[in-house]
């Protein structure tokens, strides 16, 4: 720690050194300068955050100083605090993040809002299928509602099937879903297999967009995720013209989408031909971020 009044050991105390750390992110511009430091030195301490006010005195060991240090450190070069805590919370539930998946954002909790808002989940068992689930948030939210449904999660990458198994058995939900690996849809080919839901977050970032967003983001999150190709919509395009196949008469399918990409969206889902009442959904923001549709 440079900088301080003090290097004695026995002087950085919980208090001092979230004044020292916040001062430290506010420098580097980092979002949420207070909050970062009480996330990442309460997960120092393997303590709540209300603990650090309660402890406030309370001198860090040199062990602890050490790895708080690294922290602070890791932060600095922009990694989300998600990947550095291993862990983010999502739908009121902690969930395992690593940097094989996407880190869970607030907004696709609409995602979970719009699927548990349609009628038919409250009207018998349906089979519910989520290609590319990621850390298996969105799968999690939905067992941990309608825990009377069938459920189905799939992902390309295997390390992201293994922890959506781990974050699914941690809140007791593991003999609710069936995971299984595979690219988007490929999985369920051949099965016969067909559902009531198909609900997916595909990547829908232009491939050169990635740059510009934050460092946060392109540096750490996996690539996989985020790109959806020149346009943005190559994941997305192919879920709309395969997903029916795969879905029951007046099935759905809802797709969290970008913001600006609704008339493109539109002109998909007419090529394909395969579905009706078309709904675009809007974000906490007042994005267009969702579409609903149901297969003829």
């Amino acid at each position: 720690m440079q900088n301080h009044p003090t290097s004695r050991l026995s002087e950085w105390t919980i208090s001092k050194l979230l004044i020292w750390t916040t001062s430290y992110f506010k420098s580097h511009n980092i979002d949420s300068p207070g909050l970062t430091a009480e996330i990442l030195l309460a997960h120092t301490l393997s303590l709540k955050r209300i603990d650090l006010y309660l402890r406030y005195d309370q001198p860090l060991t040199g062990d602890e100083l050490s790895l708080f240090k690294t922290y602070i450190k890791r932060r600095i070069t922009r990694e989300p605090v998600a990947y550095i805590v291993g862990a983010r919370e999502f739908w009121s539930m902690k969930l395992a993040v690593t940097k094989d998946v996407l880190i869970p954002r607030p907004e696709t909790e609409c995602l979970v809002e719009s699927a548990l808002s349609l009628p038919e989940l409250d009207s018998r068992a349906n089979r519910i299928l989520e290609p590319g689930t990621g850390s298996g948030a969105i799968i999690l939210a939905l067992a941990s509602e309608k825990p009377e449904n069938i459920y189905f999660a799939s992902d390309s990458s295997v390390k992201a099937v293994n922890l959506a198994f781990m974050n699914a058995k941690f809140h007791h939900l593991d003999g609710k879903i069936n995971f299984f690996a595979g690219d988007w849809l490929e999985p369920v080919k051949n099965t016969g297999q067909l559902f009531d839901m198909i609900i997916s977050n595909p990547p829908y970032i232009r491939s050169l967009s990635i740059p510009e967003l934050q460092p946060e983001i392109y540096k750490y999150e996996p690539l996989a995720a985020l790109d959806g190709g020149k346009g943005g919509l190559n994941s997305i395009k192919k879920i709309i013209f395969e997903a029916h196949a795969f879905l029951v008469q007046k099935g759905i399918l809802l797709l969290e989408t970008g913001h600006d990409q609704k008339d493109q969206i539109k002109k998909i889902i007419d090529d394909c031909g395969k579905y009706e009442n078309v709904v675009f959904k809007k974000d906490y923001s007042g994005y267009d971020r969702m579409v609903c549709m149901r297969k003829k």
